[in-house]
C-alpha cells in the first residue's frame, strides 16, 4: 500500500517536473515585446490580446516608456491612465527611456498617438537593431515617414507600418480575388475629422486611405481633393487610367467601407477589428519580414500630402511622384 502510494506520487512529481520544464522551455521561446508611447487606447487592446494564453501568439509585451506629449491633448489626457493600467492589470516593467526599453526586449513597438516624436523615437529603436513595427501615422509629415524608412532600410531593420483597416474582411486578397478579377476603380468612406497638428488625413483619414492601398496597389499619379462644407474628397488616377476615391460625408452617416469594383464582380469591404492585423504584427516578428513594403507606405503618406496640396490650391491635380521628390530633398 505505502509502497503504491510512493509511486504515484513519485509519477506526480515527475509529472509536475516536466511541466515545469515545459513551461521554462515555452517562456524561453517567447518572443518580449517593448512598446514606446502609451497614451493610446491601442496599447491596452494590443497587449490583451498578445498576453492572452487562449492566442497562443508566442508573444509577450513585457516593457513599456511612457512617452507622452503635453501639448496634444490625446496624449497628455490619457498616458498616466494607460500606464498605470499596463503596470497594475498586464505586469509590464514601466522604464524611464527607449534605450532601457531596446534592452529588455526583442521587438519593438512604436505605439505614440502623436506621430511628432516617431522618427526621434524610431531613431533610438533602429539603432538598437531590433525590428520594428509603427502604429499610425508613421511621423507627422512625409519627409520624416521617408527618413524613419531609410534609417531602418540602412541599419538593416525590419520595419513596417498599417492601419488594421488593411486587414479587413473584403479587403485583404482583394487584389488577388479571382471572382473579382482586375481591380479598375475603389471607393472608401472614412472621416477626416480628428487632424490635430497634423496633415488633415493622417491620423484618422489613414483608416480609409489604407484599404483603398490595399485594393488599388500602388502606383498612384494624381490627386486632387474637393472640399466642400458637406463632403471632403480626394481622388486619386492610377497607372492605368484607374480611378480610387476617399470620401469624408461631413455631414452624413461616416462609417468604414470599401467599395471594391472589379472586371468580373464588385465587393464590399469592412472592418475586421484588431485581431487580422494583430496575427500580421506576429508573424512580423517571428520572420523579420514585413507584409507591407515601405515604397508603398512611403506612396500612401504621399497620397495623403498631396491631397492636403491640392486642396490648399482650390483642387488642381497633385503628382504623387513630385510630392515624394520634394519630401526626399528637404
Amino acid at each position: 500500500m505505502v509502497r503504491g502510494i510512493l509511486l504515484l506520487l513519485s509519477v506526480a512529481i515527475a509529472a509536475g517536473l516536466t511541466q515545469g520544464v515545459g513551461r521554462a522551455e515555452e517562456e524561453e521561446n517567447v518572443i518580449r515585446l517593448g512598446m514606446i508611447g502609451l497614451d493610446t487606447s491601442h496599447v491596452i487592446a494590443f497587449t490583451s490580446y498578445l498576453n492572452n494564453p487562449k492566442n497562443k501568439t508566442g508573444c509577450r509585451v513585457v516593457a513599456g516608456f511612457p512617452g507622452g506629449s503635453p501639448d496634444f491633448p490625446a496624449s497628455a489626457n490619457r498616458v498616466d491612465k494607460f500606464t498605470e493600467q499596463l503596470r497594475e492589470q498586464h505586469g509590464l516593467e514601466i522604464v524611464d527611456s527607449i534605450e532601457a526599453l531596446c534592452e529588455k526586449v526583442d521587438g519593438i513597438m512604436l505605439e505614440s498617438v502623436d506621430g511628432r516624436p516617431h522618427l526621434d523615437q524610431a531613431k533610438i529603436a533602429i539603432a538598437s537593431g531590433k525590428p520594428l513595427w509603427i502604429d499610425k501615422p508613421v511621423a507627422d509629415d512625409l519627409a520624416d515617414v521617408i527618413e524613419l524608412f531609410r534609417l531602418a532600410k540602412e541599419k538593416n531593420v525590419p520595419c513596417w507600418s498599417s492601419s488594421a483597416m488593411r486587414f479587413g474582411e473584403g479587403v485583404s486578397g482583394a487584389r488577388s480575388n479571382e471572382a473579382l478579377g482586375r481591380i479598375v476603380s475603389c471607393d472608401v468612406f472614412g472621416s477626416s475629422s480628428w487632424a490635430e497638428k497634423h496633415p488633415s488625413l493622417y491620423l484618422y483619414g489613414i483608416h480609409a486611405v489604407e484599404p483603398l492601398f490595399t485594393v488599388m496597389g500602388p502606383g498612384c499619379e494624381t490627386v486632387r481633393r474637393v472640399k466642400t462644407d458637406g463632403v471632403d474628397m480626394a481622388i486619386g488616377v492610377w497607372k492605368g487610367d484607374r480611378i480610387g476615391t476617399f470620401r469624408d460625408l461631413r455631414k452624413g452617416k461616416t462609417d468604414f467601407k470599401t467599395i471594391i469594383y472589379g472586371e468580373k464582380s464588385m465587393a464590399t469591404g469592412k472592418s475586421s477589428g484588431y485581431a487580422p492585423l494583430l496575427v500580421e504584427i506576429v508573424r512580423f516578428f517571428k520572420t523579420g519580414k514585413p507584409p507591407v513594403s515601405a515604397e508603398e507606405t512611403i506612396e500612401i503618406y504621399a497620397f495623403m500630402s498631396a491631397a492636403d496640396e491640392s486642396a490648399a490650391h482650390g483642387g488642381t491635380a497633385v503628382s504623387i511622384a513630385e510630392t515624394i521628390s520634394k519630401a526626399s530633398s528637404r
